[in-house]
């Protein structure tokens, strides 16, 4: 009971990171190129700081990354690949069809891929059991409070437009783009839970070999995801700094400004990953499959939290309001129905150690 609560705890720390780590962009003049600001942002966040600080937290990171060899960390490392390329369609998703809806979208794909793709991977033979079929249900919960929360979002923009001239009525190709783009972003972005799934041997070496506890090999983990994820998004970063010819603009006036709110950016967003990954190691061998769908219902409470405080509610229809109090709701139900599944897990686990020890002949 006690890992299930302190993991719990630890996932709604990070979803705080999480829900969190946008808000500095709004002290960014309107008029920053958006790559100005998220180009230094990925590299911050998958380059500087795995390199500069996780080594000093998880010993023999390096060691532990060549002693698990290619078949250690090849998965960890494509999977974050694939993380990064969600990052970078979530962007082009922003521009299409944009926030609101994209980010409902984005998250539903990423609590079904996220919350079920482990579970499917690794542990198929436990779909038909108790806890099996509460983690399914717990997930589709899940699902349908994002997708209330994507309603009450669309009703707060419509209502907001409202009052303004010159609404936006988003259709035809422009719309479809911008809706496919946004699911697959976050199938991609759910790649992230699929890859530490995949660091066990990483995460055993780290243990064994060099002394570390759970939380602190945990780190090395993270570090491969974000080196394979630094690819794609730096690499998409550098495309669009040379299409748009915006590099002078990381030299001009008041780029100090913009380094220091991304290195902000980027500490509270790797901070976030990293509590995730050391919640769901608390909660089991079906951690990741029940932490990630909890994490990314904690971020989708905490981010609209921060959007009541920071006055982006501010000018809406009360329909919307019972729209994201509605939704709210439901996913606080989906994640109770999470962690009701990690007891019953623990309990099977528990059931079948006993099982074993029965069926072993004595000596």
């Amino acid at each position: 009971m006690s890992g299930t609560v302190f993991g719990f705890t630890l996932l709604l720390l990070g979803a705080v990171c999480g829900g969190s780590f946008g808000l500095p962009s709004k002290f960014v003049k309107r008029d920053t190129p958006w790559e100005t600001l998220w180009g230094p942002f990925f590299f911050f966040v998958t380059i500087l700081l795995p390199v500069t600080i996780f080594p000093l937290i998880a010993k023999g990171l390096f060691a532990t990354c060549s002693d698990a060899g290619y078949a250690g960390v090849i998965m960890p490392v494509a999977f974050g690949f694939l993380w990064g390329l969600g990052s970078m369609t979530l962007g082009i998703s922003f521009g299409l069809i944009g926030l609101s809806l994209a980010y409902a979208l984005n998250y539903g794909a990423q609590i079904a891929t996220g919350g079920m793709g482990p579970f499917i991977i690794h542990h198929s033979d436990q779909l038909a059991t108790a806890h099996g079929f509460t983690i399914m249900g717990g997930v589709a919960v899940c699902i349908i409070g994002v997708i209330v929360c994507g309603r009450a979002a669309t009703s707060k923009s419509k209502s907001q437009a409202g009052e303004s001239e010159g609404q936006t009525v988003l259709t035809g190709d422009k719309l479809m783009k911008g809706l496919i783009m946004a699911v697959l972003s976050g199938v991609l972005c759910a790649c992230y839970g699929i890859a530490v799934s995949y660091g066990g041997k990483v995460m055993e070496i780290s243990k064994d070999g060099y002394g570390n506890p759970p939380w602190r090999a945990a780190f090395v983990v993270a570090a491969l995801i974000l080196w394979g994820g630094s690819a794609s998004a730096c690499g998409y970063c550098v495309y669009k700094l040379c299409k748009n010819k915006t590099w002078g603009t990381l030299t001009g006036p008041g780029i100090g400004k913009v380094l220091f709110i991304a290195l902000i950016m980027a500490c509270l967003h790797d901070g976030a990953i990293l509590l995730f990954g050391v919640g769901a190691s608390k909660l089991g061998t079906l951690g990741v499959a029940v932490g990630y769908a909890a994490f990314m219902s904690f971020a989708i409470i905490v981010g609209n939290i921060n959007g009541f405080l920071t006055k982006e509610w501010k000018g809406a229809s009360r329909q919307s309001l019972q729209w994201i109090a509605g939704g709210i709701l439901i996913l606080i139900i989906g994640v109770s129905l999470l962690a009701k599944a990690n007891l019953m897990q623990g309990e099977y686990e528990k059931s079948k150690a006993a099982e074993l020890k029965l069926s072993t002949p004595a000596e």
